[in-house]
């Protein structure tokens, strides 16, 4: 599995609903081979499996494809619109998780796939929820995403609405952003793409608690009353951007859209103002994962440079 996350450096990316039928999510993935150099402009053969239950649970849908990855070794595709070998992608019933999702891959364009890697879909596209979100609104013992709860608003449900991630209300970086690595260039290890809380754990540990850098200050929020925030991974943070229309719906309500937190930071914005950190470290000791809300663009910044911080919690 070592051998295939270096090589598969970084899986599943975003998750985002197009249109109504059929229904799809938007992955991309960064190919590196053995050697761990960037696979480019390259026709690559690919099967994708949506997995129910656990990481070797049974498979509810598989779809192959042959993407051609770009001169950055980066590969985009829509998961629902490959070639079907089982099942149906538009009836899986997505409150009945949790799912995963398993990436094989043909570095020569066949179907010998040699590079396995899967992981949990930590959210369903709220579009892909929303046939059960009304059953789920009336039992007050679940959870949905635009709900103003825990010290937040839920962006991602899983389970049947009883567990999911909540985003922060308001950014938490003093003036216009903050350093991801308290003014050095420090490598940490953060380097998982799902897992934030691990990441800010492992960076408050490495970097120590004195500095005011993007981790330690999610670390050290206590909205709501709540102490367990954290610098949220790239594919967390970006998983914001799949229901941002109903969180600024959501959050706007009361008719002023200026009083919107969520809307007013994350809007399409000048400069740097709109970019913000992720917890996920980057390819080298000098970067780390940023995601731009108003472009869509995931990047590697300079640990040095300031972005923006909103902290997330999982219940």
């Amino acid at each position: 599995m070592k051998n295939a996350y270096t090589t598969i450096t970084a899986i599943l990316l975003s998750l985002t609903l197009f249109g109504q039928a059929p229904q799809k999510m938007s992955y991309q993935a960064v190919i590196r081979d053995a050697n761990d150099a960037l696979v480019t402009n390259q026709i690559l053969g690919m099967q994708i499996s949506i997995l129910q239950g656990a990481i070797s649970g049974t498979s509810v849908y598989t779809e192959t494809h042959t993407p051609v990855s770009n001169a950055n070794g980066l590969v985009t595709l829509e998961i629902g619109t490959g070639m079907v070998n089982t099942g149906d992608f538009s009836a899986i019933d997505w409150g009945n998780g949790p799912y995963f999702l398993k990436t094989q891959y043909d570095l020569t364009g066949g179907s010998n796939y040699t590079i396995t890697g899967t992981s949990q879909l930590l959210s369903v596209p709220y579009a892909l929820y929303a046939s059960i979100a009304d059953s789920v609104r009336q039992d007050s013992t679940k959870h949905y995403v635009g709900e103003l709860f825990g010290g937040g608003i839920v962006y991602a449900v899983w389970a049947n609405g009883n567990h999911g991630l909540i985003a922060s209300l308001d950014d938490i970086n003093p003036g216009n952003g903050v350093t991801w690595g308290a003014g050095s260039l420090t490598f940490t290890g953060a380097d998982d793409f799902y897992n934030g809380m691990a990441n800010t754990t492992t960076i408050v540990n490495v970097l120590g608690t004195g500095g005011t850098y993007a981790a330690q200050l999610c670390a050290d929020y206590n909205g709501g009353g709540f102490t367990d925030w954290y610098l949220p991974s790239h594919a967390e943070l970006k998983q914001i951007d799949a229901v941002l229309v109903i969180i600024e719906r959501v959050l706007s309500n009361d008719g002023n859209p200026a009083s919107n937190p969520i809307n007013n930071e994350y809007s399409p914005a000048v400069g740097n103002s709109g970019i913000y950190w992720s917890s996920t470290e980057g390819y080298g000791t000098s970067a780390a994962w940023t995601y731009y809300f108003s472009t869509g663009d995931s990047t590697d910044g300079s640990k040095n440079a300031s972005f923006k911080v909103r902290a997330i919690r999982a219940f």
